[in-house]
């Protein structure tokens, strides 16, 4: 979790795998768009940054964090080597930030427990928008960057036979 003393961009480089032969989708929820925009940006420069090649990316957009669970099923299919879910929630002033939650939580859970190709959580449950502004590219760093770090380790550790 990020905190003041926790920046999420910082992480070893040497811990990364070479990214050259991975094919990497990401599915981008269009709610709360200047967030998601941000974490997929992160997600993307650290994949290239990697050596992934821009023909292995591929974003597949979906109106809501909610529609991520189907998104990333559909990617799946693909078979691409990982799927990153981007997607942001704000509380609001009813349980339906309590029921989006869980629900994408627990889809892309299920979708881990029942595909061989890993699906990264990258899904910002924030109390406030200053809050996902400080993990999409302010001062905790971007969440994206590390969800595209996760999505490489887990590839490569889908790689092994």
């Amino acid at each position: 979790m990020a905190n003041a003393n926790h920046n999420l961009s910082d992480y070893d480089l040497n811990a990364v795998p070479d990214g050259s032969s991975f094919k990497i989708h990401l599915v981008v929820s269009q709610w709360n768009n200047s967030i998601t925009t941000a974490l997929c940006s992160g997600a993307m420069e650290t994949l290239k940054s990697h050596n992934v090649k821009d023909s292995n990316i591929k974003i597949w957009k979906v109106p809501g964090s909610f529609e991520l669970i189907y998104g990333a099923k559909k990617a799946q299919s693909y078979n691409p080597d990982a799927v990153i879910v981007i997607g942001s929630v704000i509380k609001g002033e009813t349980q339906h930030f309590d029921f989006v939650c869980q629900a994408v939580s627990q889809g892309v859970k299920d979708l881990n427990l029942v595909s061989d190709v890993p699906v990264i959580f990258c899904v910002l449950t924030d109390n406030i928008l200053q809050q996902a502004k400080e993990r999409s590219g302010g001062k905790y760093g971007n969440k994206g960057t590390e969800a595209a770090v996760t999505a490489l380790q887990m590839s490569k550790l889908r790689s092994i036979q």
